[in-house]
């Protein structure tokens, strides 16, 4: 039995490559190559998706990048099955896309053994996210959630923001009216309630955990 694919990526050496890749599997067509997600969308919208199987897609895409597409593919085609190949590994972007029911998700580096297994696997009905992409959702999850134990005050927050701005202790009391001091016990408390050693770390796990996002 034959399947049909589309590949959509805008660097033409990843689409030779997966051709190349292909070539090894015969029951494979590719019906259509795409530089971006609108080529994509004008041609489902002429011909539908009833003699097509699996879009191979990547994310970073100009016009209309691989989230978009996905999401459109499976809001107005949810028959046709997407598997997603790039190289940004989000744990953020990944729980995006799951949410969006995205079938499978590979990086671009994967050898050639997993990604005919990810295509197989997707359309034969199953899902297929690689190990590398696993760990990233779950690590994403663990932070988030992490993150809503987290409890901060509205002046906690405003602090930390100010922070993460690079605003020092004498500007962030300026800014809030407030007294230096003031300003350096909750420093001390954010330090603490994040379970950092400094400010460096303070920012960097305030980002991770999307507590500037609130």
């Amino acid at each position: 039995m034959n399947y049909n694919l589309i590949i959509a990526d805008d660097h033409k050496m990843f689409i030779d490559g997966l051709l190349s890749i292909l070539k090894d599997a015969p029951e494979f067509k590719v019906t259509l190559t795409a530089k971006n997600g609108a080529q994509v969308a004008k041609y489902l919208d002429i011909n539908g998706v009833d003699d097509l199987d699996l879009l191979i897609t990547d994310l970073t895409m100009p016009e209309m990048d691989g989230i978009a597409l996905n999401q459109l593919v499976k809001e107005k085609y949810p028959k046709l099955k997407t598997l997603i190949v790039s190289m940004h590994i989000d744990g953020v972007m990944i729980d995006k896309l799951i949410r969006n029911n995205a079938d499978g998700y590979v990086p671009k580096n994967a050898e050639k053994e997993e990604l005919l297994t990810a295509i197989k696997s997707i359309i034969k009905g199953e899902k297929y996210f690689s190990p590398e992409i696993k760990r990233a959702y779950t690590d994403a999850m663990f932070k988030n959630e992490k993150a809503k134990e987290i409890k901060l005050t509205t002046r906690e927050k405003e602090v930390l923001k100010l922070i993460a701005e690079e605003n020092t202790t004498q500007e962030i009391a300026d800014i809030l009216f407030l007294s230096k001091h003031t300003i350096e016990s909750y420093r001390k408390n954010l330090i603490s309630k994040l379970n950092v050693k400094n400010l460096a770390g303070l920012t960097k796990n305030a980002i991770k955990m999307g507590l500037l996002d609130e």
